[in-house]
């Protein structure tokens, strides 16, 4: 796949992230993740996982406040585990969708939610001149 190609499919893949967030609010892990959603012009609810909180005690809130969640943790080692341990927490409770993740894992030179409008930026300039 080429770099016009993979920026494309980015670039759909946020469009569908950006419409599903106006009714479904998106976990992450950490600030950072939330400024560069932001950035990106995602302008629904966007949750941080709680790290004062336990996972069991984070997914009850979330399971009294909500039906459906995005999970968008990190695609590297500790998102990975974090987000298993947070569905796992949420199962049969919370309807959890983890496309987003598994999407931007494959598309995305990248291994975190925040370097995703970096990446986005660099395909960008990559493909001006094509």
């Amino acid at each position: 796949m080429n770099d016009q190609q993979t920026l494309e499919e980015l670039e759909q893949l946020l469009d569908a992230l950006r419409e599903d967030n106006t009714t479904v609010p998106i976990i992450v892990e950490g600030d950072k993740d939330i400024a560069a959603l932001r950035k990106l012009e995602l302008k629904g609810e966007i949750i941080r996982f709680n790290k004062g909180q336990s996972v069991s005690d984070f997914c009850d809130d979330i399971a009294q406040k909500h039906q459906k969640i995005i999970l968008l943790t990190d695609w590297d080692w500790r998102g990975g585990r974090l987000g298993s341990s947070i569905k796992k927490h949420l199962e049969n409770r919370v309807e959890c969708n983890i496309t987003y993740r598994q999407m931007f894992a494959k598309r995305c030179m990248c291994r975190t939610v925040e370097g995703i409008p970096s990446w986005l930026e660099t395909l960008q300039r990559k493909t001006k001149g094509m």
